[in-house]
Parts: C-alpha cells; sequence; structure tokens
C-alpha cells in the first residue's frame, strides 16, 4: 500500500534579479526594449551550456518585470528545482558569471530560506549582520559577492542609509562605491566553494543507464532528453489515481519495448532506483528474475513507462491546437537563431540533417522554456508534448532495434552504495573542511587536555539572547570571567536609584563590559555600595558551601569523581588544606576533579553515538577537536585514567 501513497511535492523555489546600473533615464518602453535584449544576449550567450541541461522541474529563464515601488524595472527569472538542491547552486554559478560577462548588471539570489549565500557563509559574516537586517545588501556585481556594510555607531557615513537601504539606494551604493562593499575573502571562498567546477561538473552530475523502454519514449527522450525529469517525477510523486492510467497501457504498450541508452541527473537515477515497485499483471510489464544480468534495465524501463503513461493520461489526446504556440511567430526567434549559429551552437552539421533537426528541436524548446515563456494558460503540460512529439517524430521500431548493439556503455552507479566512511568524508568535504587520510595502521591520537580547554574557553565565552559563540580555534585564549565585576555592573543596572532606567534591554555595547579586558572603575563606588557587594559575595560563598555538603552524601554527589578518589598519596599530603573545607559536622569534602569529569562524560557521550552524529561530536568538531573511533569497550573512566 505504501508502494502507491503519492510523496507531497517538494516546492523549493530560487528566485533572482538582474537589475540594470548606470543606466540613463529613459521612457518605460524603450527600458523594457533594452532589458529584452540583454535577456536575448544573456540566454544566446549560455545557450550551449543550457539547451542540453537537465533540469528537475523548471529551467532556468528570464523575463521582463516591470517596476513596482522601490523596485525598478528589471530581468526577473524563478525555477523550482525541488529535490536536486544542485540546480539551485548551478544558478547560483550562471547569474555570477552573468554579472561577470555583463558588468553594467547587478544581481541579487533568493530562496525559500532568504539570503541563503550569507547561510552558506554564516561561519565568516560580520557580527552585526543578521536576516533582520539583510535584506537588499547581498549582490553580485562583477562576479563577486558584494555586501552592503551598515554604518557604524557613533560614526557618521554619508554614503550609507542608517536603515534597511531600499533596492534604488542599493544599486547606487554599489554604482558609486564598487570597492567599498566588496564580501570578505572568507565569505566570498564559502560561497565559490558550492560552485566550483561548473560548467565541467555538469557532466559530473549525469548518469548514463539503459533501459528496457517502449520505444515512443526512447524517441521522444532522443527529440528532448529533459522529458525524463517530468516522466521519473510523475513515477516517484504517484498516487493511487494515477496508478489507474496503468493498469491496461493505451499510449506506452510493452510489446514495443527496445533497450536503449538514458541519460539521467544522479537525483533523477536515484529516485528512480531506490523506489520499489511491483506493476499491476494487466499492464503486460513483467520483470526477469533479479538475478538476470538485464534486470535493472528491465525495471527501470518499466518505472520510466509507468511514469509517461501517467503523463500522458492526464491529457486528452485532443487537446486544443491553441497551446501549440509557435516559436518561430516570436520577434525574438530570428535574433535568437543567428546569434546561436555564430556562437557555433550547430558546429559544422547540415542544415536539414537529423542531428541538426535534433539541436534545432532542443533549441526551439529552450527557447520557448526560457525566453519566450507564453501565459500558464498556454504553456502544453509534459504530456502534452509528448503526444505532440509523438506525431511529429518518425518511430521505426525496427531500426531502433539494430541500435540495441551499439549502444554506449552505462555508467558505474557505485556511488548509491558509499561507505560510512566515504559518505563521512562526502559530507567534510561539502562542508568545506580538510579530511585528514589516516592508513589502517596509524593510530589515531588525541590529546584530552583539548577537550577539556576547548569546553572550558566555550563556557567562558559571553552569550547573548542571539546564543552562543564557538572557540574559532582551539589554541585560542579563553575569556576570564570577573565574578566581582559581574556583580558590581547589575547592582549599577538594577539599582534602586531613580535616576537609572529599568528597563530590561541592554545594548550590545554594554555586555561587551562583562568581557575581564574591559577595566571597571571600582573606586567611583560608595563606601556602602561596595559593602553590599562584598557581603552579597559572601552569603554566595557560604550558601555554595553549605550546597556542597548537602550534596556530597547523595547519588549525584557521589556520581562525580574527585581527586581523592583518583590520587589517595597527594590527598593525604594535603590533608592540612582540606580542613578549610570542613564543615560542623566534622566531615571533609574533596575536591571534584572538574576536568577529570568533564572529559569522562564526553567520551561516555560520544561512545553512545556508536559512531553516528551526535551532540558530543558535533560540540567538539566545532571547536576543531576531532576524536579518534572508539575501537575498544572499555570504561570511559579507566580509559581516561590510561
Amino acid at each position: 500500500m505504501e508502494e502507491n501513497m503519492k510523496l507531497a511535492a517538494v516546492e523549493d523555489t530560487v528566485k533572482y534579479h538582474l537589475f540594470l546600473i548606470a543606466d540613463e533615464p529613459r521612457e518605460p518602453e524603450k527600458h523594457e526594449e533594452t532589458l529584452q535584449k540583454y535577456i536575448e544576449r544573456i540566454m544566446t550567450q549560455f545557450a550551449p551550456m543550457l539547451v542540453s541541461y537537465i533540469w528537475q522541474n523548471q529551467p532556468f529563464n528570464l523575463r521582463y518585470k516591470p517596476g513596482k515601488g522601490d523596485v525598478p524595472a528589471h530581468i526577473f527569472g524563478m525555477t523550482k528545482f525541488g529535490d536536486n538542491i544542485e540546480d539551485e547552486w548551478f544558478i547560483v554559478y550562471l547569474v555570477k558569471q552573468i554579472t561577470k560577462e555583463f558588468p553594467e548588471l547587478v544581481a541579487r539570489i533568493e530562496d525559500n530560506d532568504g539570503e541563503f549565500l550569507l547561510i552558506e557563509a554564516a561561519d565568516f559574516l560580520p557580527k552585526w549582520l543578521d536576516p533582520d537586517n539583510s535584506t537588499n545588501r547581498v549582490f553580485f556585481h562583477h562576479g563577486k559577492l558584494c555586501i552592503i556594510p551598515a554604518p557604524r555607531k557613533h560614526e557618521a557615513s554619508s554614503w550609507l542609509p542608517t536603515t534597511t537601504p531600499t533596492v534604488a539606494q542599493a544599486l547606487n551604493i554599489i554604482s558609486t562605491h564598487p570597492e567599498k562593499i566588496l564580501a570578505s575573502e572568507s565569505v566570498q571562498a564559502a560561497v565559490n566553494r558550492r560552485i566550483r567546477g561548473y560548467p565541467e561538473k555538469i557532466q559530473a552530475s549525469l548518469h548514463r543507464a539503459h533501459c528496457f523502454l517502449p520505444a515512443g519514449i526512447g524517441a521522444v527522450l532522443k527529440y528532448q532528453p529533459r522529458l525524463v525529469a517530468a516522466g521519473v517525477q510523475a513515477f516517484y510523486l504517484r498516487d493511487p489515481i494515477d496508478l489507474r492510467a496503468c493498469r491496461i497501457f493505451k499510449t506506452f504498450l510493452p510489446e514495443t519495448r527496445v533497450m536503449t541508452s538514458v541519460t539521467f541527473t544522479k537525483c533523477l537515477y536515484a529516485q528512480l532506483v531506490q523506489q520499489r515497485f511491483v506493476p499491476d499483471r494487466r499492464s503486460g510489464y513483467t520483470l526477469p528474475p533479479p538475478s538476470h544480468p538485464q534486470y535493472r534495465a528491465h525495471e527501470l524501463g518499466m518505472k520510466l513507462a509507468h511514469g509517461f503513461e501517467i503523463l500522458c493520461s492526464k491529457c486528452s489526446p485532443y487537446f486544443s491546437s491553441s497551446k501549440k504556440s509557435l516559436v518561430t511567430t516570436s520577434p525574438l526567434w530570428a535574433g535568437f537563431l543567428e546569434s546561436l549559429r555564430k556562437n557555433g551552437y550547430f558546429k559544422e552539421l547540415i542544415e536539414g540533417s537529423a542531428e541538426y533537426q535534433e539541436r534545432l528541436e532542443m533549441a526551439k524548446n529552450y527557447f520557448q522554456l526560457s525566453v519566450n515563456r507564453p501565459e500558464s494558460s498556454l504553456a502544453m503540460s509534459p504530456g502534452e508534448e509528448i503526444l505532440t512529439l509523438l506525431q511529429k517524430i518518425p518511430l521505426d521500431i525496427e531500426e531502433l532495434k539494430k541500435e540495441e548493439a551499439n549502444l554506449p556503455p552505462e555508467d558505474d552507479d557505485q556511488w548509491l552504495h558509499l561507505s560510512p566512511d566515504q559518505l563521512d568524508q562526502l559530507l567534510q568535504e561539502a562542508a568545506g573542511k580538510k579530511v585528514d587520510s589516516l592508513s589502517k595502521g596509524e593510530e589515531q591520537n588525541c590529546d584530552l587536555t583539548q577537550v577539556s580547554e576547548s569546553m572550558k574557553a566555550f563556557i567562558s565565552k559571553v552569550s547573548t539572547h542571539k546564543g552562543a559563540e564557538l572557540p574559532r580555534e582551539p589554541s585560542e585564549a579563553p575569556i576570564t570571567f570577573d565574578a566581582d565585576s559581574f556583580l558590581n555592573y547589575f547592582n549599577k543596572v538594577l539599582g534602586p536609584k531613580p535616576h537609572e532606567s529599568d528597563s530590561d534591554d541592554l545594548e550590545e555595547e554594554d555586555f561587551e563590559c562583562l568581557d575581564s579586558d574591559d577595566e571597571v572603575d571600582l573606586e567611583t563606588q560608595d563606601p556602602d555600595e561596595e559593602a553590599s557587594v562584598k557581603g552579597t559575595l559572601d552569603n554566595l560563598k557560604s550558601y555554595m558551601a553549605q550546597m556542597d555538603q548537602e550534596l556530597a552524601h547523595t547519588n549525584i554527589g557521589k556520581s562525580f569523581t574527585t581527586q581523592k578518589q583518583m590520587d589517595p598519596l597527594s590527598q593525604m599530603s594535603s590533608s592540612n588544606s582540606d580542613e578549610e573545607d570542613s564543615v560542623a559536622g566534622g566531615s571533609v569534602l574533596t575536591s571534584v576533579d572538574v576536568d577529570l569529569n568533564l572529559v569522562s562524560n564526553i567520551l561516555e557521550s560520544y561512545s553512545s553515538q556508536a559512531g553516528l552524529a551526535g551532540p558530543a561530536s558535533n560540540l567538539l568538531q566545532s571547536m576543531g577537536v576531532q576524536l579518534p573511533d572508539n575501537t575498544d569497550h572499555r570504561p570511559t573512566s579507566k580509559l581516561v585514567e590510561n
């Protein structure tokens, strides 16, 4: 039953805006004409890269968007990338390259999470930048990431707005102060790391596999390879109603199947392979035993055939021809086609040949989807497009069967079956962390004192309501905490003096004075105030001593490792100093070994993760501490002793 349940569609969307700067004021009609020419130039220049690209849901597209409010008229695009996050980062690469090739264009890009470029570079952003003030500050210009800064307090910056900038203000700042808004090298590197390898990376994201398919699907995919995405999605997101059309196939009959080579993206291939599915007996689609050498090809072909049949079942075979929008009627088509010829898109193919016609059809489809997008009411659905192609293209089953002997080899799909070590390495490389390759015989050493020192540095950091700040480097000196200064400061803030504010809101500058590096002028305190602080501290120490005495005889107190338990000889030699810890009852409190308990508890937590991700490993890795794998099962306390 779960095989027939329809999965929730992911509507992850990325939006991109291209603004023209250094442009003289002109009439709206002329401005629109100028932007339309830029659209034609952009899509033509990047056509060799985009025509054959297989998108998960929607392609990269550009259209004119009129001005509204403080947002001027500009070039706009929106793409639903669904489960394939690589589509989004490919679009980031495209937008970055567009601003590099066309310096007069400035771009900003966002998705459902907002400024996702800042999320990618979160570890390197300036402290003042947060989601509340990041609107209209992040742009691409000249192929570089730019962040419009906020004016600092007590500093007059006439060229920076005191509030969140409007788009018009941001464009003016980029035009007049381009050198002052470049993002830091670390932020640039964090974003560039995600788009590194394009456009060569496009080929690496593809997977070619043999599929035992109906001849009609093979012919359609030969003309429009991108339609494989629609077929996979239809199968992947099927529901019981969709499968009714697959009880008896009407369009793609099983007896017409031939072996063919199909190009997927790795995301689409994984979606098709990983789902278990048993076809209806009435459909005529049967599978050989799993031991058959071509079992995978039969299974893939069967699943893809179901997806294409579902697509075609959702439209009538007599759909209105008014939807068949003719590309050649567009005023942009002639110039677009001529630009493709000049850029060598058709190579040296003879006009009218089969290969020339295939590339021409792909160019028309690319132009229709990306440049000359019709209204949604007139756009053809994938099913209608498939039926249209079936009527246009010649279908010779015998010729296709002859081609089975000369199919290109399949790609290896071992990337679907990564070992835990390979997966861990892949995740760390994606996060931008350098992976140290250790041989099997090499011993992994870890200094446990580093664990303790890193945790102390973390605890000593001053946090605010926005969260705690992790130490960037393990060797960073910890920030000390002066309790007397802390109490004195809050006594000033919360004191009963009428002239002081009773607001609960503390400025960020106020928190900075909690750092021990900031000197507090204690000489100006009143004698009564100083005596009050001293009395408070004495009372606090007394309470703490009583709490220690009570907890020492409980299960919680006994659960801690003390210095006496670890080193009885040294404990006897320091018995005189222990008298200070004695109380009226006469029992002596031994000091808790804080470092030992800390390390022991962290190692126990790490061991309980059983090699999986967990709080201990995540916290320590963020501090730069890499623990080795737990290769034995000794008690943690004994491991620490050794």
